[in-house]
C-alpha cells in the first residue's frame, strides 16, 4: 500500500463551534494531505445519535447514523481522532458515538458487505490529539481513550500522541501551527499513523 492510497477517517470529540480540538485535528489533516493522504472528515454531531440505550435500540432499531459510521470506519484504512477533556474524562459525545457503533452488526449495503461496528475497529490504527487553552492541553483524558479503543474496539493507538496546551492561542490565521515544535509533533502522530497502516 502506498502512502497516496491511505484514506484517514478525522474525528473529533467535540461538536462545538470553533473548537480547538477540530482545529488541531483539521492542521492533522493537512499534514496528512501532505505526505500524499487522503481524508474524510466526520461531524459527530451530524449523525444524529441519541443518548445510548438498549431499550431504545430495541423498540426503534439501529440509528442510521451509527450504521454511516461504521461504513465509514470499514471504508478508511486509519484514524485521526481529537479528544476534549470534560473534567479529565473524553466527552459524553464520543463515548456515545462508540458505544452506538459497537452494536451495528455485519450488513450489506449498496451491494457492498460491511463488517459489524467492532469487526470495522479492529486493528485499524489511531493517532490521539487533544487541545486545550489551559496548561495540560487535554492529557488526561487521552489515556483513558487509549484504553477505550484499544479494549473495547481492538484498534491500533500508536504510542505517539499529542496534547495542545495553551491552544487558543497556537493556531495562525490561515489554522496551522504558530510554534514549530507543535508541528513536529503534529507530523510525528500522523506519520506513525500513516506507518502503521503501510504495515498492514
Amino acid at each position: 500500500m502506498t502512502q497516496k492510497s491511505i484514506k484517514l477517517l478525522l474525528m473529533s470529540g467535540s461538536a462545538r463551534q470553533d473548537s480547538l480540538n477540530t482545529r488541531l485535528l483539521q492542521a492533522a489533516g493537512q499534514c496528512a494531505i501532505d505526505i500524499g493522504a487522503v481524508t474524510t472528515f466526520v461531524n459527530l454531531r451530524d449523525l444524529a445519535l441519541p443518548v445510548f440505550d438498549a431499550d431504545s435500540l430495541a423498540a426503534s432499531g439501529m440509528p442510521a447514523g451509527a450504521i454511516e459510521l461504521r461504513n465509514m470506519m470499514a471504508n478508511h484504512d486509519g484514524v485521526l481522532l481529537a479528544s476534549p477533556e470534560y473534567n479529565a474524562l473524553p466527552t459524553p459525545l464520543l463515548i456515545n458515538t462508540f458505544d452506538w457503533m459497537s452494536c451495528v452488526t455485519a450488513s450489506t449495503s449498496m451491494g457492498k458487505d460491511y463488517p459489524s461496528g467492532t469487526n470495522a475497529t479492529a486493528n485499524k490504527p489511531v493517532g490521539l490529539l487533544a487541545a486545550s487553552p489551559g496548561a495540560l492541553g487535554g492529557i488526561r483524558a487521552l489515556p483513558i481513550v487509549r484504553v477505550y479503543l484499544s479494549t473495547n474496539f481492538s484498534m491500533l493507538v500508536v504510542p505517539e500522541q499529542m496534547a495542545l496546551p495553551a491552544a487558543d492561542k497556537a493556531f495562525s490565521a490561515d489554522g496551522r501551527l504558530i510554534e514549530p515544535k507543535n508541528q513536529l509533533l503534529l507530523e510525528r502522530v500522523v506519520s506513525a499513523v500513516v506507518q502503521q497502516v503501510g504495515k498492514r
